[in-house]
């Protein structure tokens, strides 16, 4: 995976932790698959209003 690449959840809130890639590219929350994970998006596969708040977080 691309260092310095942010992730982001479905709502726009950035992800710091780590992270896995599936074969077919899905990108998931945890080191290693579990019940817990949760799929992450670049920021062009966020909806509007998801760019929004991705976008507010970045001058922090």
């Amino acid at each position: 995976m691309a260092k310095g690449v942010k992730h982001y959840f479905k709502d726009g809130a950035e992800h710091k932790g780590g992270m896995h890639k599936h074969p077919d590219g899905k990108l998931m929350t945890g080191k290693t698959m579990s019940s817990a994970s949760k799929k992450l998006y670049h920021y062009g596969q966020l909806s509007a209003k998801a760019k929004q708040k991705a976008k507010s977080g970045w001058g922090s």
